[in-house]
């Protein structure tokens, strides 16, 4: 018996020493369906957690590890730092002379100065939570309300404060705020689709092997998404609604963008649905690495007003895509997290 112990033991250690490195040294050769490939466009970003364009050239990057927001030239990989000293940023809008930053915890608003930096802080939003998930993506609606992610602070708990495991909305000029969506556990991203509505993803708890899977939803105002009470047996729980789309478990879908109708990436035409893409960081809590992707989504309004999608991946062995954005000449940008950081754009091969 002890004989066959110790070989166990090592292909073990083995696997989760490989799980562990894997997404480390994969990122820089990933696989795509036919017709594409990756190039790589800068690197030493640090930990990004957004991407957002202030205009054709200029990339703005979420650099959680420095705390910084930083403006990359993406023709001549010039750099300069717009804010620093920030706790873990992990979201940034802009919309016409405003810029809205989310920390760990808090939303502040800033003047967009003429020559690009950020000044005249206001904070919007302070308080709240941040342990095992944060606040993470800002977005604006066509209203001119911003829906702001704010994730949990457990697995699996009963929240305290109604303002985590949720989506909030906020009004941009004064602070105020409130649930606009309920039972999000840990939602990074969401893009609103014209014509069709607001779209975000979600992670599911951790540590229950095959359950549950990751989550595309479509936001409807007031619902609640689950979370706590998904547990195996009770998937949908009654009352709350169901995902439109699922990925693998603990895969961790996080960035998402809608691609546009002019992109040469492979979608629906408008008269068939649109089609988002998004990042699948990848599992820290299975044996064997998962995730690691870019995935296609389709998604399509069914006879009876709701929507269906059909989920397929696009990239893989992508290292730790997290941030995801596509410019405004149709070309998918995305960065990996881990490594220091790289930016890579998918074009055709």
């Amino acid at each position: 018996m002890r004989k066959h112990i110790m070989p166990m033991a090592i292909l073990i250690v083995t696997l989760l020493v490989v799980r562990q490195v894997y997404p480390y040294v994969s990122g820089d050769d990933p696989s795509l369906v036919d017709g594409y490939r990756v190039e790589s466009v800068a690197q030493g970003l640090g930990g990004p957690t957004c991407l957002i364009w202030a205009d054709d050239v200029h990339l703005l990057i979420c650099d959680r590890d420095s705390g910084q927001i930083i403006e990359l030239n993406i023709t001549s990989d010039e750099r300069r730092t717009l804010l620093d000293g920030l706790d873990r940023p992990h979201g940034l809008l802009l919309n016409n002379a405003s810029a809205y930053v989310s920390e760990a915890g808090t939303l502040t608003k800033y003047t967009v100065a003429d020559d690009g930096q950020f000044v005249n802080p206001q904070p919007l939003v302070e308080g709240i939570t941040s342990s095992n998930h944060q606040t993470n993506a800002v977005n604006l609606l066509p209203n001119g309300t911003l829906v702001w992610h704010s994730g949990s602070t457990c697995n699996v708990c009963e929240e305290e404060d109604e303002r985590n495991a949720a989506l909030l909305w906020v009004n941009s000029t004064t602070g105020d705020h409130g649930v606009l969506a309920s039972g999000v556990r840990n939602s990074f991203d969401g893009v609103w689709v014209e014509g069709h509505g607001y779209f975000f993803t979600d992670n599911g708890r951790d540590l229950e092997f095959d359950h549950p899977p990751e989550e595309l939803n479509v936001l409807i105002e007031g619902a609640a998404y689950g979370w706590p009470d998904d547990d195996p047996e009770h998937p949908v729980p009654v009352g709350t609604e169901a995902p439109i789309g699922t990925w693998a478990p603990h895969t961790s879908m996080n960035g998402i963008d809608a691609r546009p109708v002019h992109s040469t990436l492979p979608g629906l035409e408008p008269s068939e649905g649109f089609t988002l893409y998004a990042t699948v960081y990848g599992s820290w809590n299975t044996l064997l690495p998962q995730g690691h992707e870019i995935v296609r989504i389709d998604v399509n309004l069914e006879a009876d007003g709701t929507y269906a999608s059909e989920i397929s991946r696009f990239a893989w062995d992508a290292g730790t895509p997290l941030p995801l954005v596509f410019h405004p000449d149709g070309t998918l940008y995305y960065a990996t997290f881990g490594n220091n950081g790289t930016l890579y754009k998918i074009v055709e091969s």
